[in-house]
């Protein structure tokens, strides 16, 4: 039986990438639900089959997290870059943003500005 067949796996299999891309990226229970556009009892009883932007999302963060690693990833999703914070972009559900911001991160690296101390160069 396939997870599309059995409600109940679907539901699972759904609840377990919910989880994944919430540990991958460090997100709290609020802003996967404002990710996903769903509320906590969605959340927590895996009703998420109709969230497509889930799989897309996982399968876009799959490489950035092949080359960087989640630690990265994590700090990564709350760093200013040039078109503003990918987690706003996320949370947002400007999914388009959020992918040009992991195309930079792809291109350019991970990359913090500032933060040195006063008498680095």
């Amino acid at each position: 039986m396939h997870e599309q067949d059995d409600p109940v796996l679907g539901g699972r299999v759904q609840s377990e990438r919910a989880v994944r891309l919430m540990e991958l990226l460090g997100l709290s229970e609020d802003e996967l639900c404002r990710t996903l556009d769903v509320g906590p009892l969605a959340l927590l009883s895996g009703q998420l089959e109709h969230r497509s932007e889930l799989s897309i999302l996982l399968a876009l963060l799959d490489e950035a997290s092949d080359r960087a690693g989640a630690p990265v990833l994590r700090r990564w999703i709350r760093a200013a870059g040039p078109a503003g914070r990918p987690i706003d972009a996320l949370v947002g559900r400007d999914f388009a943003a959020f992918e040009d911001a992991l195309g930079e991160l792809a291109e350019r690296g991970f990359v913090l500005r500032g933060g040195g101390s006063a008498g680095s160069p």
